[in-house]
């Protein structure tokens, strides 16, 4: 059987001490591709790119193209994987996206042009492909909740 691209989680970031890194999400019914698009340091945010460019260049590649992109690049198999959380985003906070697989685990944070996820999340949670790795969405926390 040939692998089938499943989905895209577009638009995410991951937190460093010195600057931000931009990510896409790759999911096929064989791994999952963090395919790294760029990174832009403290000093130079105003006039960074933010991994725009290379998003545009993704959309014509096929998932191996993809998976060599970058070498930060991570080929997670999809026996490996573990969960997929999606933490939905409130005023105050970006949503979350929490991946972990046996090796490791990557938190990212939504930029302001990525897509919720939620749509895809979700029918993928009810993918028999997948039926092994846990896949949630939660609610942010509310400071009003008991």
């Amino acid at each position: 059987m040939s692998e089938e691209r499943l989905g895209q989680l577009t638009g995410w970031i991951r937190r460093r001490p010195s600057s931000l890194e931009f990510w896409e999400l790759f999911l096929t019914t064989d791994r999952l591709v963090l395919c790294f698009v760029g990174e832009s340091f403290s000093s130079a945010l105003l006039r960074a790119d933010m991994g725009e460019t290379a998003r545009r260049e993704l959309e014509e590649l096929e998932i191996e193209e993809i998976a060599d992109y970058a070498e930060r690049n991570l080929e997670i198999p999809i026996g490996s994987l573990a969960s997929i959380t999606l933490a939905r985003g409130s005023r105050l906070k970006r949503p979350r996206l929490e991946v972990v697989w046996d090796e490791g685990e990557r938190t990212l944070y939504s930029t302001k042009t990525s897509g919720s996820g939620d749509d895809l999340l979700e029918r993928l949670a009810d993918d028999p492909r997948l039926g092994d790795v846990e896949i949630e969405i939660t609610e942010p926390s509310s400071f009003f909740r008991r």
